[in-house]
C-alpha cells in the first residue's frame, strides 16, 4: 500500500476554511439545542489580542531578520529509524512533568467524582474482589456512580481504568499509574511520529513528540485520576502496531509482524476496557484497513486473526466481570445504574434534558471552541497551526488518514452521546490529541516547502515561538493557579486529620448538605438515579423533603414514590438557586414557605458542611464514616453499638473553613431523635 497519497492543494484549503469556520464560531451560542458557551466572549477577545500581539513579532521579526535569510536545507531522517536515546530521555521527562503535575498541581488525590469512584473500584480488585457487599443500611453511604441496588457494590465504570489503579494501590502510590500511563503514551507517539512522517527530519520528529509531552492539555489530563490518558495510552499502542504493520515491505511474510497485529489488537481491547467508545472509533477503521489488506494479498489474514485474538481477550475479560457484576456481559455498571438513556442516541438524557441532533452539534462545537484554549494554551486559537498546516498539505501519509478518520468517528459518536464531558478541558476529545499534534509541529516545514526559505518561514516561526513564550509566562500559571486552587475539599489528609483530633475506631456521621441528604433519602426509597436527579434538579429543596417525609412515614418504595413526586416538578419553570443555602444545587421556588424542618437544614448549610465521598478513602483511622441523616442515624448507631459516635461538620462555607469532630453521646441523641427536635 501506498505510504502517501495526493491530497489536491484546493481540497486541501477548502476543508481547512471549514474547519476554522467550524472551530472558531460559536455555533452552540446561535442553534436552538438548548445548550451555549458562556465564556465565548471572554475567549474570543483574548484571542483578539494574543493574534494581535503575536502578529506583531512577526513583523518585527520579518522587518529584523527578512534581508538575512538563508535557505536552510533539512536532513531527512531517512526513514522510520530508531532514537532510543532520545527515546529514554523522553520517557523519563514526561514522567517527571507528569508526576509533578500530579503531586503538585492535583495533590496525588482524586478529585472529581469519577476518579474517586474509579479509585474506589481500585481498591477492590486490589484487595482481589470485583465487588464488595452492600451495607444493610445503605444510604449512609450510597454515592453518585457507585452502584448498590443489589447485594452488589461496585462502579458504574468500566474495569480497565480501576484495574491500572488497582496496581497504583499494590505499589501504595496510586497517583503514580496516570503518570506512567502518559509517559508510555509519549514514547508511543515518538514511535509513531516517525511511521507517519518517515521523509522528516530526526529534528522535526523530536520536536513533534516533545509537542506531545508539553502539551499542557495532555499533561493536565495524565497527571490526574482520569481514566482518559490510559485509554489514550492504549490506542496510541494499537496505532504503532498497526502502523509497523503496513510499514512492512512486500517481500516481508506477514508471520513477520504478527506481534505488531496482536499489539494493535491488544491496545484496543484494552482500550475498550476502559473507554468503549473512544476504542470502538479506532477499532472500526483499523479493521477496514485490515481487511482490505487481504482482499489485496490474502496471506495477511493472519494480521486479522493476531489482531483479533487480541482485542477478544481483554474485550472478554471485561464482559466476564460485567455477567459477575451486573449480572450480564453486555451490561455495563452505568447502564444498570441510569437505565438505557445514558447511552448513544438522541432521547431523553438520565437528568432530564432532552437530546436532539442540534445539541449535539452545540456540544461539538464548545468542545472545539474549548480545545481552541486548553489544547495549548496559546494567547491564539490553539487549533489554528493544525488547520493551516492541513490546507498547506499536499500528501496524507496513511497513517494520517487513518488518525484523521478515527478522529471524525470520534467526534460522531459524542455528537451522539448526551453528556458534556467538561473536566480539565473537554476531556471526551482527548484522542485527538496525537493527530493536532502531528499537524501543529509540521506547519513551519509546510510554510517553508509552500513559500521557501523566506520572510514567511521567518513570521511564522516568530509568531509560534512568540505563542508559547506567552502561554509559558501568562496562561500556564494562571491555569497552574485554577487547578490548584480547586477542590480544595477533596484534596485534605483526613487521616492525619482524624488522628489530631483523636478520633480513631469511631462511628462517624458526616454532615452533607441539605440537598445531598435529600438525594440519599431519595435513594434509599428506591427512586432511580436517573428519577432522583430529575426531581431533585426541578423541584423546591423545601417542598421536596416534605414530600419526602410523608413518603419515609407511608413506607413507600420504587415506582409508587416516584409517582408522589412527580406532581412537584409543575412549578419548574419558576425555580431559582437558592438564596438560602450555601449549597448552589439546591433549588427554591419564588413565595414558597418553608417549615421549621426546612429552615433548620438550612441553618445547618449555613453553619458548614462537608463532603463524604473523600472519606471513603481514608485510610489509617479504623472509623467508619456515614452520611448524617438526622433521626435515621439510631440504625447506624444500632449496628455498631461499641463504637464511640462522632458528628464531623465544617464551620463555615469558606474553603478555609476548619473542620470539627463533635463528641456525641448515644442517649442524648435517641431523646432528641424521639422529641423529634430537627
Amino acid at each position: 500500500m501506498r505510504s502517501t497519497a495526493p491530497f489536491d492543494r484546493p481540497t486541501s484549503i477548502g476543508i481547512a476554511i471549514v474547519l476554522a469556520a467550524l472551530g472558531l464560531l460559536p455555533w452552540a451560542n446561535w442553534l436552538p439545542g438548548g445548550e451555549e458557551d458562556p465564556f465565548y466572549a471572554r475567549r474570543f477577545a483574548e484571542w483578539g489580542v494574543g493574534t494581535g500581539i503575536v502578529l506583531g513579532v512577526a513583523v518585527v521579526a520579518v522587518v529584523l531578520l527578512g534581508k538575512r535569510v538563508r535557505a536552510v536545507a533539512t536532513v531527512p531522517a531517512d526513514g522510520p529509524t530508531s532514537d532510543p536515546v532520545f527515546d529514554l530521555t523522553l520517557f523519563l521527562g514526561a514522567l517527571a512533568l507528569y508526576s509533578t503535575v500530579a503531586l503538585v498541581v492535583f495533590s496525588g488525590r482524586p478529585l472529581m467524582i469519577d476518579e474517586v469512584v474509579q479509585a474506589l473500584q481500585a481498591k477492590i480488585f486490589a484487595a482481589g474482589k470485583l465487588w464488595i457487599p452492600v451495607a444493610k443500611h445503605r444510604e449512609f453511604f450510597s454515592v453518585l456512580h457507585i452502584v448498590d441496588l443489589g447485594d452488589k457494590r461496585y462502579s458504574q465504570f468500566p474495569p480497565g481504568g480501576p484495574a491500572l489503579l488497582a496496581v497504583g494501590e499494590w505499589l501504595h502510590a496510586t497517583w503514580i499509574i496516570g503518570p506512567l500511563c502518559g509517559a508510555a503514551a509519549a514514547l508511543l507517539f515518538a514511535r509513531v511520529v516517525r511511521l507517519a512522517d518517515p521523509s522528516g527530519s530526526r529534528a522535526l520528529h523530536r520536536g513533534t513528540a516533545t509537542l506531545f509531552v508539553l502539551a499542557p492539555f495532555g499533561a493536565y489530563m495524565f497527571g490526574s485520576f482520569m481514566n482518559h490518558g490510559p485509554g489514550l495510552m492504549w490506542l496510541l499502542l494499537s496505532v504503532l502496531g498497526l502502523a509497523m504493520i503496513v510499514r512492512a515491505s512486500a517481500d516481508q511474510a506477514p508471520r513477520a509482524t504478527i506481534g505488531w497485529a496482536l499489539a494493535n489488537g491488544v491496545g484496543l481491547g484494552m482500550a475498550a476496557t476502559i473507554r468503549p467508545l473512544d476504542a470502538f472509533a479506532f477499532a472500526l477503521p483499523a479493521a477496514v484497513w485490515l481487511l482490505y489488506r487481504v482482499y489485496r494479498n490474502p496471506a495477511t489474514w493472519i494480521h486479522v486473526v493476531a489482531s483479533g485474538i487480541g482485542v477478544a481477550v481483554p474485550f472478554a475479560t471485561m464482559l466476564w466481570i460485567n455477567a459477575q457484576t451486573t449480572g450480564s456481559p453486555l451490561l455495563f455498571g452505568y447502564e444498570m445504574l441510569w437505565g438505557k438513556g445514558h447511552g448513544l442516541g438522541f432521547h431523553t438524557s438520565p437528568w432530564g434534558v432532552a437530546h436532539t441532533p442540534a445539541r449535539g452539534i452545540e456540544l461539538l462545537s464548545i468542545y472545539v471552541t474549548r480545545l481552541q484554549t486548553y489544547l495549548f494554551e496559546t494567547p491564539f486559537p490553539s487549533l489554528l497551526p493544525a488547520i493551516v498546516a492541513f490546507g498547506l498539505t499536499k500528501r496524507l501519509s496513511s497513517i494520517d488518514r487513518y488518525l484523521i478518520v478515527s478522529a471524525v468517528l470520534l467526534g460522531g459518536f459524542y455528537f451522539a452521546y448526551w453528556h458534556d464531558g467538561f473536566y480539565l478541558g473537554p476531556r471526551f476529545v482527548l484522542p485527538w490529541l496525537p493527530v493536532l499534534v502531528l499537524f501543529s509541529a509540521r506547519l513551519p516545514r509546510l510554510v517553508r516547502e509552500r513559500f521557501g526559505a523566506g520572510r514567511m518561514v521567518i513570521g511564522t516561526n516568530a509568531a509560534l515561538v512568540a505563542g508559547a513564550v506567552m502561554a509559558i509566562v501568562f496562561s500556564l500559571p494562571v491555569r497552574t493557579a485554577q487547578y490548584r486552587g480547586g477542590l480544595q475539599s477533596m484534596r485534605f489528609d483526613y487521616t492525619k486529620m482524624a488522628n489530631a483530633a483523636g478520633v480513631q475506631n469511631a462511628l462517624v456521621f458526616v454532615r452533607e448538605s441539605w440537598g445531598a441528604e435529600i438525594i440519599a433519602r431519595m435513594w434509599a426509597q428506591g427512586v432511580s438515579r436517573n428519577a432522583t436527579e430529575t426531581f431533585y434538579r426541578k423541584t423546591d429543596a423545601c417542598i421536596l423533603d416534605r414530600e419526602m417525609r410523608s413518603i419515609e412515614r407511608d413506607g413507600v418504595f420504587g415506582a409508587a414514590a416516584e409517582a408522589r413526586l412527580a406532581p412537584l416538578m409543575a412549578d419548574s419553570s419558576r425555580l431559582v438557586k437558592s438564596t438560602l443555602s450555601t449549597d448552589p444545587t439546591e433549588k427554591q421556588l419564588p413565595g414558597a414557605r418553608y417549615d421549621a424542618e426546612c429552615v433548620a437544614r438550612i441553618n445547618d448549610d449555613r453553619e458548614g458542611f462537608a463532603l463524604m465521598v473523600p472519606l471513603f478513602l481514608e485510610r489509617g483511622s479504623g472509623n467508619v464514616y456515614g452520611r448524617d441523616l438526622q433521626g435515621r442515624d439510631s440504625l447506624l448507631l444500632a449496628e455498631y453499638p461499641d463504637r464511640p459516635v462522632y458528628q464531623l461538620i465544617r464551620t463555615g462555607s469558606d474553603v478555609a473553613a476548619p473542620f470539627v469532630w463533635r463528641s456525641l453521646r448515644r442517649d442524648s441523641l435517641m431523646t432528641a431523635w424521639r422529641s423529634g427536635s430537627p
